[in-house]
């Protein structure tokens, strides 16, 4: 069974906040009377995936992310895998500190914007743009993959050399080295690695992005088993007309087929 989780935390978010709402927005669309309950392979994701009750955070950051990690460990060991909405980026850390408690070392595949990957930002090391540092540094990844980059800097661009992460941009989203991502395979999808045309829902929107189909290809495409995923980073404060709301129902979808075939 796949776990629905959501972690209602923006706290951590630079520049604005509103996307502790997003987890609600997103399982509320999920199984609405105007979309379809399947996934495009033909799964039944209502078969699938258990809608977890979402928990009270902590206002404090680092109890909050012991509160993620927590949530994420028992599932695992009740033999679930998580699909975590989020909230800002900053909640992928903490469940992948879980992953890697029960997994070990995990592959992922990240969907962004954004590397993610700074020291620290705006003083804080545990910022929304900082999750796969901390991760790197912590051992819970093995092979990181980041593909829609297009907003990096230098000092983003050594640290990912120094772990040898696989940074695309939108434009080589067909370029993805499959191969990085045997199983077991976590995938993290930050709404704003598409474009904001398919996804203007988002508080750093960044034109030059992913299409949603491109997004699904790669979903697909992943040869190792998915054991985790999230997706973050959805302000519905800046949504049009639900359109990043509906795509991120969508994504969750496709991810829930994908885990569930693999578990089968």
């Amino acid at each position: 069974m796949v776990s629905l989780l959501g972690f209602e935390w923006d706290a951590s978010s630079s520049y604005a906040r509103g996307t502790a709402s997003g987890p609600a927005m997103i399982r509320a669309l999920l199984f609405n009377e105007a979309s379809s309950a399947y996934s495009l392979s033909g799964v039944d994701v209502r078969q699938v995936l258990a809608l977890k009750p979402f928990p009270t955070l902590a206002t404090e950051a680092a109890a909050s992310r012991e509160q993620i990690s927590a949530c994420v460990a028992a599932e695992l060991a009740a033999g679930c895998a998580p699909l975590s909405l989020g909230g800002d980026h900053s909640i992928t850390y903490p469940i992948l500190e879980a992953i890697k408690a029960r997994h070990g070392p995990v592959n992922v595949l990240h969907i962004d914007a954004h590397p993610d990957m700074y020291e620290e930002f705006e003083g804080d090391r545990y910022s929304h743009a900082s999750p796969f540092a901390r991760a790197l540094e912590g051992g819970c990844i093995k092979n990181l993959v980041q593909v829609g980059i297009r907003s990096s800097n230098p000092q983003l661009r050594e640290f990912g050399q120094r772990y040898d992460v696989t940074m695309l941009g939108a434009e080589q989203a067909g370029d993805v080295p499959y191969d990085r991502l045997q199983g077991p395979l976590y995938i993290s999808i930050d709404l704003d690695g598409l474009d904001p045309a398919f996804a203007p829902g988002v508080t750093h929107q960044e034109p030059g992005g992913l299409t949603t189909r491109e997004v699904i290809t790669m979903i697909a495409r992943c040869p190792g088993q998915v054991i985790g995923a999230d997706v973050v980073e959805l302000n519905p404060e800046r949504d049009i007309n639900l359109l990043t709301a509906n795509v991120a129902a969508r994504l969750v979808k496709e991810l829930a087929a994908k885990i569930a075939a693999e578990r089968a």
